[in-house]
């Protein structure tokens, strides 16, 4: 057999895809992403791993134990699926329909890609909880007061009269659910927005996170926003 014969023997098959649109950017989704999946109004229903993805069929594999409800005689439900990509480095968004398996397992068809962006994949609950970040180093050393504006599994943005700076890190505490315990996530400042000159807003990421930690997260916010749509 020649090197040319060698050249032209058939190269291995990518991995399978989902489908995407004729004007939808190159995105690998993978067996093993983590996603959030929300109902077509952007309500928050739970953090999964996407898995046996087959063209435009795959699993949802619940991480959470929260029960979702779910007639039986329903018809499959559409629902919005964000994930990110670590190969590469983007948030996925894509949309299918899911139905109920056994042990917390969703069936999705009608999987495809809708967009795909440099933004944040994180679903995340407006709130406006009282919090204290906890800075171990430099002016503003110690525990201080601030609002919670926005949490989701990957960070939140915070309001306070403090100035802080981008790259600082901190321990931001705070309670989403009463009857829950506090959560703490180490953070730092990814960006700086000054509010009327006195109060400031910072966007922040969460660092060294665990799935166990990023699983009480997301329960907590799941609790948080089923409390809030209780009291609309």
């Amino acid at each position: 057999m020649s090197l040319l014969d060698l050249f032209k023997k058939k190269a291995p098959e990518p991995p399978q895809k989902a489908a995407k649109p004729d004007d939808a950017e190159e995105m690998e989704i993978y067996s093993g992403m983590r996603v959030e999946v929300t109902d077509t109004k952007d309500i928050f229903l739970f953090v999964a791993k996407l898995l046996g993805l087959r063209g435009s069929q795959a699993e949802l594999h619940q991480y959470s134990e929260d029960e979702i409800s779910f007639p039986a005689d329903q018809e499959p439900m559409p629902v919005k699926i964000r994930g990110y990509s670590d190969h590469e480095r983007k948030a996925v968004y894509m949309e299918g329909r899911i139905s109920p398996l056994p042990h917390r397992v969703w069936a999705v068809t009608e999987l495809r890609v809708s967009r795909v962006a440099n933004d944040r994949a994180f679903f995340r609950l407006e709130t406006n909880r009282d919090a204290t970040v906890t800075m171990f180093s430099g002016l503003e050393m110690g525990e201080k007061p601030c609002k919670l504006v926005n949490i989701s599994i990957g960070g939140a943005c915070i309001s306070s009269e403090r100035r802080y700076h981008e790259g600082d890190k901190f321990l931001l505490r705070v309670k989403l659910v009463e009857d829950r315990p506090e959560s703490a996530m180490f953070s730092q400042v990814m960006r700086v927005i000054e509010k009327d000159g006195e109060n400031f807003e910072y966007g922040c990421r969460f660092l060294e996170m665990t799935d166990d930690d990023q699983e009480k997260i997301s329960q907590n916010i799941f609790a948080a926003q089923r409390l809030k749509r209780g009291r609309t």
